[in-house]
């Protein structure tokens, strides 16, 4: 499917799968709107890619729904039309047992993993349904897939976002709105530096022993999903690196 020239919203752009899909989809001529919290690496990042596309972003935190509605709702009239959401934003907070977890905790993870993407979603999506076409790519996880210990709202929260993503696509299927779900494994990101609260030698050795996904493998995916001819919907895809074969099994040298 020629995707040229089409507009892709992507949340969490700032860093990982983000930022590696907005890299892959500038250079195949896809227009940007980045939305993230942090203003210095949206402009870093927009300066680099509008050397080939054209680039909009949003500073705003998907907990916000006042802002994320208004600033999407103001977006410049280029870029109002958006024809590809990437739901990317989402964060893992702490790594306890039920018994012992946080609820400033438990609170980031439900407010961003599941209501900042229904809000994003919510300002797209009239759009979509008005054109009857739109592409929307979830970007879930393994652990909405199974529960490993001490996983259990992180794991709530992207089961969460898996019901998400087959409820829009029924409730979508009449307007034409290609929904689908991309779920990886383990990703060398910052995911596990903002897990363990800026611990840096706690968060690399949850990727040593064995080579993990990089962002650029899962951007790579995304990209493959959303240049599909329009009649093929790829609606739920789950990819972990070669060691790994559950989020709790890791072939680790």
């Amino acid at each position: 499917m020629n995707i040229k020239n089409k507009v892709a919203l992507i949340t969490g752009a700032t860093s990982g799968i983000g930022k590696a899909t907005a890299e892959i989809f500038a250079k195949n001529n896809i227009d940007l709107v980045l939305c993230g919290r942090r203003q210095d690496r949206l402009d870093a990042l927009k300066k680099e890619l509008e050397k080939e596309v054209a680039v909009h972003t949003l500073n705003f935190d998907v907990r916000n729904k006042t802002t994320v509605l208004e600033q999407i709702e103001g977006l410049p009239l280029e870029f109002a039309n958006v024809d590809i959401l990437i739901n990317n934003a989402g964060n893992a907070h702490g790594l306890q047992p039920i018994q012992e977890g946080s609820l400033e905790d438990w609170d980031a993870m439900l407010d961003i993993n599941v209501k900042g993407l229904l809000y994003v979603s919510k300002a797209i999506i009239p759009k979509m349904v008005a054109k009857k076409a739109g592409h929307i790519i979830n970007i879930g996880s393994t652990a909405g897939k199974e529960v490993y210990p001490n996983g259990n709202v992180y794991c709530a929260s992207k089961h969460a976002v898996d019901a998400i993503n087959q409820g829009m696509r029924i409730d979508l299927n009449p307007f034409n709105i290609r929904v689908g779900a991309v779920n990886p494994g383990m990703v060398e990101t910052e995911f596990s530096e903002v897990r363990f609260k800026g611990d840096t030698a706690k968060a690399a050795k949850v990727y040593q022993g064995f080579k993990p996904l990089q962002p650029n493998d899962v951007a790579d995916i995304i990209h493959f999903v959303v240049t599909r001819p329009y009649h093929v919907n790829i609606a739920d895809l789950v990819v972990m690196s070669t060691a790994q074969a559950s989020s709790t099994i890791i072939n680790k040298n």
